[in-house]
């Protein structure tokens, strides 16, 4: 019976412990930041004690459709509450990293500081090591239903969360210690997407709507810097960018494949005809995409694809995975196993992009993204209240084995952040850092690759890099990361 009742009231203790908010005298929620509602914490990392207050399920809109995933965890320097400083950062001038858990567009929840299994600190107490505010917000994901059975989680729910934390804490700057004037967002796969979105699209009207609705706090929501990991994103063009790159490839088999990695990895061992007349049917949409797009290398030297998906853009790409494999060599890796690379005197002269690309071959059947059976994630990230999934691309749609229908046009507008790179009334971030790592397959490496150019190419000062051999993983090179972050809030003083 004790434990009937133990799990009897562990809904209503975890509803209760997510449901802390401010009232006013009324008993309305008020968006006010109260600091007297914390704890006192700490962690060690290699052996130096990290303290700091935990303002934990703090609900950062008025009318939370979802409280589970509609609040956030701020964690605060206990330095800053005694008038200390560290290394540079005091309680107005911290800035603040706001980091999403979201996986595969599912729900991401609210994260925590803790050392890994590894032993070393999540990026969340390492930056409470720094001197960083967090603010952790959770956010809702395509799964997610209320007691009607209805859908509140599709697109763009979870970057209308993220932005109405940001204007929490906006909102709230006077009240807390850290500078809302220097959010940096971070995020992985989809979270990655988020990330970028929410650094691409600061104020834009397109989700004020929503906003309203939940009762998002009355301020702006851009913020100053991104740090994003392989940004599963530009959704509508992914499947066309996957197959540019790896239409002549076959599937990865388990011995391609991480141990870990081998339980998610599917049965079929290559591609059907149908999937092969697909991959090339898409391969072939690429290229006029690619060149609507105009963008320009360092020098201010257009690339282009001619009509057969061949041109200079290929020689960049293949000087992006020359730089990787260098900075690989110089770090000590072993690369003679690789044939198709030419190295000497220690220096990468050259090597042949298209065996690359056959060396680490395709982690996924055609298409990608849109699926014709409605199946894949994305397709459920685009669903509605009441359907599941829907398609987002012309292309899946007219081959759709389900008789889908086709999102919205606001809403896939929405979810990529090539939306609003050129649009003169959003504030976009001034610093990015993209990383996609030289095999990871999850998505095509042209996608962050355009994001980065065309950011570049619109004067925004940008950090891209493909590491040697990473897959689809996240925040594997924090210190690099913290070094980066470091280095642009001091550069922006000056």
């Amino acid at each position: 019976m004790k434990h009937f009742i133990k799990y009897l009231l562990f809904p209503l203790i975890l509803w209760n412990l997510a449901g802390k908010a401010v009232l006013a005298e009324d008993g309305s929620r008020t968006l006010v930041f109260d600091d007297s509602q914390y704890t006192k914490s700490f962690q060690k990392i290699d052996g130096k004690k990290i303290e700091f207050r935990s303002f934990e399920n703090i609900i950062y809109i008025k009318n939370p459709v979802s409280i589970e995933y509609q609040h956030m965890n701020i964690y605060i320097p206990e330095a800053y509450f005694e008038g200390k400083q560290i290394g540079s950062y005091n309680e107005k001038t911290a800035p603040i990293f706001l980091p999403n858990m979201v996986e595969d567009y599912m729900s991401g929840k609210a994260g925590i500081p803790k050392i890994e299994k590894n032993g070393k600190a999540n990026e969340i107490l390492l930056a409470l090591s720094k001197g960083y505010v967090v603010a952790a917000p959770a956010v809702r994901g395509r799964t997610l239903k209320n007691s009607e059975e209805e859908y509140i989680g599709k697109a763009p729910a979870a970057i209308v969360d993220l932005k109405a934390a940001v204007r929490y804490l906006h909102y709230n700057d006077e009240r807390m210690p850290g500078d809302s004037n220097k959010i940096i967002s971070n995020g992985t796969g989809a979270g990655g997407a988020l990330a970028a979105l929410l650094g691409a699209s600061g104020n834009s009207k397109d989700y004020e709507k929503y906003l309203r609705e939940l009762g998002a706090a009355p301020a702006h929501d851009n913020i100053f810097a991104v740090s994003s990991y392989s940004p599963t994103t530009n959704l509508e063009h992914a499947d066309i960018a996957y197959e540019w790159l790896y239409a002549d490839t076959d599937l990865q088999t388990k011995k391609d494949i991480p141990t870990l990695q081998k339980w998610f990895h599917k049965k079929q061992k290559s591609l059907s005809e149908e999937e092969r007349k697909v991959a090339k049917e898409l391969k072939a949409k690429f290229a006029g995409y690619f060149n609507s797009l105009e963008l320009r290398d360092k020098e201010g030297k257009l690339l282009y694809l001619n009509y057969e998906g061949r041109g200079n853009f290929e020689d960049y790409l293949k000087h992006l995975i020359i730089d990787s494999a260098q900075k690989a060599l110089h770090e000590g890796k072993k690369l003679s196993s690789y044939s198709w690379i030419d190295i000497k005197d220690k220096k990468v002269q050259d090597l042949d992009f298209q065996a690359y690309l056959h060396s680490e071959k395709r982690k996924k059947s055609s298409p990608v993204f849109d699926s014709f059976d409605l199946k894949n994630a994305e397709n459920e990230l685009f669903g509605n209240k009441e359907q599941k999934a829907q398609h987002f691309t012309e292309y899946s749609l007219k081959h759709s084995k389900k008789n889908g229908n086709m999102a919205k046009e606001e809403v896939i507008k929405g979810m990529n952040p090539m939306s609003y790179l050129e649009d003169e009334e959003v504030n976009i971030a001034k610093y990015w850092r993209i990383r996609h790592g030289s095999s990871d397959k999850d998505t095509s490496l042209v996608i962050p690759v355009i994001l980065a150019i065309k950011l570049q190419n619109l004067g925004y000062n940008v950090d891209f890099f493909v590491p040697w051999e990473k897959q689809h993983e996240k925040n594997y090179d924090l210190k690099e990361l913290f070094q980066w972050m470091d280095e642009i809030v001091k550069k922006d003083r000056r």
